[in-house]
């Protein structure tokens, strides 16, 4: 062989290194443009200009042989609609819609399945929609209108889309809403949908007929300007997740429901097959710590709970209350916090990522190691990525009792640093009521 053993793909011809690429993912593929200019160069869009919005919907409804792109034209009144579009080999669909720089308008967007396909089979599984505006809503129904077998749907950025309607037929799996800054109600009717997420300011969302909805991802980032929080809107919301499986919620959202009130352990319903949680926020202190272990009543079968305190996320402050549904019950001593936390029978495994060595921390573990029955240790991680193990261990074993409602602030931080090094020898075993393992 000789001395050069690289193969030199740039010199074959487009058509030759589209068809290489289009093994890959299309998100993948695509990230092959910037290579080099000549890697760029299939990625060039093909112009494609019309005024039948019928004839575009065709093109990107049927099967490819190769990854696609294109630069899509149409009029819609006496205004041009620009749309860059993407297609890939495995039935995906990627549309961004051309950003409007005039005085934003607000819209309603309604997805429903066409009544009647008129016999032609679309290809499409998967349709990412970016930036959907006013003058794109009605092209956007078409096209989802064709997709008689899409399976999974993602809405992203769509800047003055108020409301969002959807009916799916009984392919869809998987729908995921994310940045929509004026989103003010979605309506959801899927009866076969597994998977939901929302990202983005607290709207009122209905679930309807989503009797197979299993895993949830609800991260609200605080409320749009001039609204209030609906705690009754909330609680009907967590109502209709009855049968889900996996849920991760914003902190900030447990927080509002208690502020307003809101006592789970007194609700009519309970999650009785939620076995995975995900909390997540900017911070942890005693206000969302409690409105955590206040949540935990309402998950009698929880055997994993993930915990990530993450500072580069948007710290929300939780809106003041004029009126409550029950009489403010949180915010006690954690006593009677704990008091009131049911027994977590099912609880397994506890991981905090993002670990500070805050006293609300240590206290919500503590919490956690003494209601949960199976649970024998917890997983930390710091922020520096450092991780170890906290454990709990017969008070017989303790080098000094200690109650935690007296002493001060100072006492505490040199108890719990006794307990860090204490713990080092937890192997052998722990001498610690709390006691850290690193690793």
């Amino acid at each position: 062989m000789g001395g050069n053993h690289d193969l030199e793909f740039t010199s074959f011809p487009n058509d030759v290194l589209r068809h290489m690429v289009s093994f890959l993912p299309l998100e993948q593929a695509v990230r092959t443009s910037i290579l080099s200019s000549r890697w760029r160069a299939i990625w060039f869009p093909e112009q494609f200009s019309t005024g039948e919005l019928e004839e575009i919907a065709a093109m990107l409804l049927r099967p490819a042989a190769v990854h696609h792109m294109w630069k899509l034209c149409f009029l819609t009144g006496d205004e041009t609609v620009h749309i860059l579009a993407r297609k890939g080999v495995s039935g995906e669909v990627r549309l961004e819609f051309e950003e409007m720089h005039e005085e934003m308008t607000s819209f309603w967007l309604k997805l429903e399945p066409e009544v009647s396909a008129g016999g032609f089979s679309s290809s499409v599984r998967t349709l990412h929609l970016r930036s959907v505006n006013n003058l794109g809503k009605d092209f956007s129904s078409t096209l989802f209108s064709r997709c008689q077998f899409l399976e999974s749907l993602k809405l992203q950025h769509c800047r003055g889309l108020q409301i969002l309607d959807l009916e799916a037929n009984d392919c869809l799996r998987s729908m995921e809403v994310s940045d929509c800054p004026e989103m003010e109600n979605i309506t959801i009717s899927a009866r076969n949908l597994h998977f939901f997420s929302y990202q983005g300011v607290t709207p009122l969302i209905q679930l309807k007929n989503t009797s197979k909805l299993i895993e949830v991802s609800l991260d609200f980032d605080g409320l749009r300007e001039n609204t209030e929080f609906d705690s009754e809107d909330a609680v009907a919301l967590l109502a209709s997740l009855q049968e889900m499986l996996t849920l991760t919620i914003k902190g900030w959202f447990l927080e509002c429901l208690c502020s307003a009130g809101v006592i789970f352990r007194w609700l009519e319903f309970k999650l009785n097959k939620l076995k995975e949680l995900y909390w997540i926020d900017s911070h942890m202190n005693k206000r969302n710590r409690d409105s955590l272990a206040c949540f935990l009543n309402i998950c009698p079968s929880l055997e994993k709970l993930h915990i990530k305190i993450d500072p580069s996320r948007n710290r929300v402050p939780c809106p003041f209350f004029h009126h409550y549904l029950h009489e403010p019950h949180l915010w006690m001593d954690n006593a009677t916090v704990e008091c009131n936390t049911s027994e977590l029978k099912h609880l397994k495994m506890v991981e905090v990522l993002g670990y500070t060595e805050e006293e609300d921390q240590l206290l919500l573990m503590n919490l956690l190691l003494k209601k949960g029955d199976k649970l024998d240790s917890i997983t930390v991680t710091s922020r520096e990525n450092r991780s170890w193990q906290v454990a709990k261990t017969p008070h017989s074993q303790l080098k000094q009792t200690w109650n935690w409602n007296d002493g001060n602030k100072e006492s505490k931080k040199s108890f719990f640093a006794l307990l860090m090094e204490d713990f080092l020898g937890f192997l052998y075993p722990a001498k610690a009521g709390l006691c850290y393992n690193t690793f």
